[in-house]
């Protein structure tokens, strides 16, 4: 098999998102958020797992990716698209009974005028300036958002992993004006609102990242596994180099491992010269550049030649190598090829 295997645990999937819903409080339902693919884990196999253990609402960033999710878990469960109801979405959002949380005045009177009587939610901007409705543009609509009975009342936290951050409580506080009065169903916590406690929980918590196994949910479980075969392993001379640029020469004699993986799959450049991989336990530098479809290893240190060697594991998680690389958890995790050999795993916890 010359690709990489991506192995992905549907139970620590499902075992994450039962340990954040049962972080709130009774009455607060949780929701699942899929996302790009499920955050790169594949979203009809993930949706899938996620409703089985429980899930009765998700959340999607556009309504394309609403029809996907729709295709996978059938009628039934909610599915709401943070992107609202965009130009083009009409057939999509009603035929598949998705729904839109309306972001503008100019996404409301779309949806009003285009499907009268069909369930929205609405997403106010508490301070993060990113989606949502201002608090005068809100106070314009409210009287014919409530009349029209939306599902949902929501906005999203700027900071909420950094639990001590200034903006958690005046995101809270702006939230709360805002909403203050509402028989609506209110949420405002993704994972890091979870975690700053039930002051933030109101009545739907929108877990995403920690669902797969990274910060800021520090107790979750691995969910994401990526071993890459290796093709050929050549010895190195003193002064001899690696790669494209010449970026690593050997300073002793090596024996260089050459794997099938690089940044077409997802694998940034970014850990040429200072990531490593795992042979069982034992690491393994990579050395040279990470080019399109290889990346060089140094093994010389191993009794054997690897048949495989492993970037994601036990041993080094995806917020492992976001941190070696200068990025976050989420960008590791989406960035995942599709020419990797997926496998679902069961039962590995």
């Amino acid at each position: 098999m010359g690709t990489g295997k991506l192995t992905i645990d549907l139970d620590a999937l499902a075992a994450n998102w039962r340990a954040l819903d049962a972080m709130s409080a009774s009455h607060v339902q949780t929701a699942a958020v899929v996302k790009a693919d499920a955050y790169g884990t594949g979203v009809a196999k993930a949706g899938r797992a996620l409703a089985a253990a429980g899930a009765r609402r998700f959340f999607v960033a556009v309504a394309e990716e609403g029809a996907a999710l729709r295709e996978a878990l059938g009628p039934g469960p909610e599915i709401s698209v943070f992107g609202g109801h965009m130009p083009g979405d009409t057939d999509m959002i009603h035929d598949l009974n998705l729904v839109p949380m309306i972001n503008s005045v100019d996404q409301l009177t779309r949806h009003l005028e285009a499907l009268p009587g069909s369930p929205f939610g609405i997403q106010l901007d508490s301070g993060m300036n990113r989606l949502g409705m201002e608090p005068a543009e809100w106070a314009a609509v409210r009287d014919i958002v409530l009349d029209a009975g939306p599902r949902l009342i929501m906005s999203h936290l700027a900071c909420a992993d950094e639990a001590e951050h200034e903006m958690n409580p005046r995101q809270l506080a702006e939230f709360l004006d805002m909403t203050h009065g509402l028989a609506v169903p209110l949420s405002l916590a993704a994972t890091g609102g979870i975690l700053l406690g039930p002051d933030y929980h109101f009545d739907l918590t929108r877990p995403g990242i920690g669902l797969y196994g990274a910060r800021p949910f520090v107790d979750a479980h691995r969910v994401v596994d990526l071993d890459l075969p290796v093709i050929q392993v050549r010895d190195i001379k003193v002064g001899e180099s690696v790669g494209y640029g010449n970026s690593w020469i050997a300073e002793r004699p090596a024996k260089i491992a050459t794997v099938s993986g690089g940044y077409a799959d997802g694998i940034t450049r970014h850990l040429s010269n200072i990531g490593v991989m795992f042979f069982e336990d034992t690491p393994c530098p990579i050395v040279g550049r990470v080019s399109m479809d290889l990346i060089g290893v140094d093994v010389t240190h191993l009794d054997v030649s690897p048949a495989s060697l492993g970037l994601l594991g036990p041993h080094q998680v995806v917020d492992d190598l976001a941190d070696a690389t200068g990025t976050i958890g989420y960008e590791i995790l989406t960035q995942l090829g599709h020419r990797y050999t997926r496998h679902y795993a069961r039962g590995r916890m």
